[in-house]
């Protein structure tokens, strides 16, 4: 027994955005831009990545503790 029996359903939000996206050619090229500036990172340089951890300071284990 088929767990689902149509495959061929595509919903109207599909049908919009494909629509969309074909008119608007643009939008997708914006995705990529949004994605690298927010997700996508540069390779970290090891001596940097060293610099920056020795750099933090340690913090206090309960930082609430006034004593």
């Amino acid at each position: 027994m088929a767990m689902f029996k149509n495959t061929q359903y595509v919903s109207d939000f599909t049908l919009f955005m494909d629509d969309y996206l074909v008119k608007n050619p643009e939008v997708a090229q914006g995705q990529l831009e949004g994605r690298a500036l927010l997700w996508d990172k540069a390779p970290l340089d090891l001596d940097e990545h060293l610099r920056a951890i020795a750099s933090k300071v340690q913090q206090k284990p309960y930082p609430y503790q006034t004593n």
